[in-house]
């Protein structure tokens, strides 16, 4: 399998012509009956031989925490974080392998959050600035070095916990109090992140348009569960003004969705919708077969989504702004 980057490198070595690269996109898009830039790609599992070397990794970076667990906790999870990295220098560097690109950078952040934690103590607030400060560090070391997509967006997750650490720890309030607007405007803040590197690849050939993928994947939740919990979703509230509330945001979602190009933005809040709808058909006593009914009304309603995706792109690009259209992926 080859990636819009590989066919990008080869056409910098002289091997293909930059022509010939455009003309075999545009003829497998026309083999799908779809658009290149439309397709959303992203690396996740070049071949089987991925899952071989993701389980292998595994059995090795479990046995050598155990081992230093007999030392310390702090040891254990040092060289977690430690193989992990070594892992990385071959399977990331030399092989190019997707998926333990992924499952390697989870397990060496994840090193470095639990060796952080038990170096410092006592778990407080204070513990978790610090903790998730030097996670964020490593994330941007690790992005420097390999350059994984997914990084950018592990770095921001743990930055963004950073911070509302601090905000809790700086306040008298209670922690449900600051949580949800911190939470909410966090979600904005990675979305507008996001943008910044959608907008660096329009075309979507590199790996930039990959960390906006991941980063569009992060702040989807991060931006639907203040306004679900606001509206009280979780705490039972399920009447017929909240579900015309979640039904209205989530097609506020799916019309950004569209306008960028991004079906991640969808994915990534479906749950919450699923629940909601479910919740409110049960409260009008469609219980046993609730979760059926709301699963073919919002897939049906995704599928016709999809089915229709470039007719309603072109659409909303006949109202929108000539200067916004500049920062997404063109039409065909």
């Amino acid at each position: 399998m080859y990636t819009d980057e590989d066919l990008a490198v080869a056409v910098k070595a002289g091997i293909f012509t930059e022509q010939s690269v455009d003309a075999f996109r545009e003829h497998n898009a026309n083999l799908k009956n779809t658009f290149a830039v439309d397709e959303e790609n992203f690396q996740l599992i070049t071949s089987f031989n991925d899952i071989y070397v993701v389980i292998a990794c595994a059995l090795v970076l479990i046995s050598a925490a155990w081992f230093g667990n007999s030392v310390s906790n702090v040891t254990g999870a040092l060289v977690f974080a430690a193989s992990s990295w070594g892992l990385a220098e071959y399977f990331v560097l030399k092989r190019h392998m997707a998926l333990p690109a992924i499952a390697l950078l989870l397990s060496f952040l994840g090193g470095v959050l639990a060796s952080s934690i038990y170096a410092l103590g006592e778990l407080s607030e204070i513990t978790l600035v610090t903790a998730g400060g030097i996670t964020a560090f490593a994330a941007w070391v690790h992005w420097r070095r390999f350059e994984v997509p997914i990084t950018v967006a592990g770095g921001t997750g743990a930055a963004l916990g950073c911070l509302i650490a601090v905000t809790v720890a700086n306040t008298n309030a209670d922690l449900k109090e600051w949580f949800v607007p911190v939470l909410f405007l966090s979600g904005i803040a990675t979305f507008i992140y996001a943008m910044y590197w959608d907008s660096a690849d329009r075309l979507r050939k590199t790996r930039k348009s990959d960390v906006a993928f991941w980063l569009h994947l992060l702040s989807a939740p991060l931006i639907v569960h203040p306004i679900f919990s606001v509206l009280g979703i979780f705490e039972g509230n399920s009447g017929l003004a909240e579900a015309i509330a979640v039904l209205l945001l989530y097609l506020g979602m799916a019309f950004v969705s569209v306008a960028i190009d991004r079906r991640a933005i969808m994915v990534s809040g479906l749950a919450y919708v699923l629940y909601a709808i479910s919740a409110l058909l049960k409260t009008y006593g469609v219980d046993a077969s609730s979760s059926a009914i709301t699963g073919i009304l919002i897939g049906g309603a995704l599928l016709l989504l999809s089915v229709y995706w470039h007719a309603c792109r072109a659409l909303l690009f006949k109202i929108m702004p000539q200067n916004l259209q500049g920062y997404l992926p063109p039409l065909k």
